[in-house]
């Protein structure tokens, strides 16, 4: 996943950096030890392309009762491919057939791929704007 991660331009609608083979460590670690929270579950899946072992992305999903905030992420190189898309649908159809009811999304108001990918599976851009200014996407109705 260090690959994955490297390239600079992922970070530019979320901050941050690419993380080294350590920091990298550290937050697998921190992803196996589960939330801090008692009534969250975390769900994170690396993407890959099939039949292989090359890693092109990830996606994950943070469950609180029946509602979902999901998010994913492409590696550069393998961009504008579907498997954001692909991924995130196969994600939340998973999650409906173990109760959850509702996704969302934070997604910068600037970043229209990320937008083009929730439109994709059904989320719909709302009025609301979380704490990094990033706009809340919902799935407005039940479709799973």
């Amino acid at each position: 996943m260090v690959d994955v991660l490297a390239d600079p331009e992922l970070y530019r609608f979320t901050g941050g950096t690419p993380p080294n083979p350590d920091e990298l460590e550290s937050r697998y670690r921190a992803q196996l030890a589960g939330p801090p929270r008692g009534d969250q579950v975390w769900h994170n899946w690396i993407l890959r392309l099939a039949g292989s072992d090359i890693a092109v992305g990830f996606a994950q999903a943070t469950v609180t009762g029946d509602s979902a905030d999901v998010a994913w992420l492409v590696a550069t190189k393998w961009q504008g491919q579907g498997f954001a898309t692909e991924a995130t649908t196969a994600m939340c159809n998973w999650l409906a057939t173990r109760g959850t009811a509702q996704f969302n999304a934070h997604i910068h108001p600037d970043h229209a791929v990320s937008g083009g990918v929730a439109a994709a599976v059904g989320l719909q851009p709302t009025a609301e704007v979380d704490s990094d200014g990033e706009l809340v996407w919902a799935s407005l109705e039940k479709q799973w």
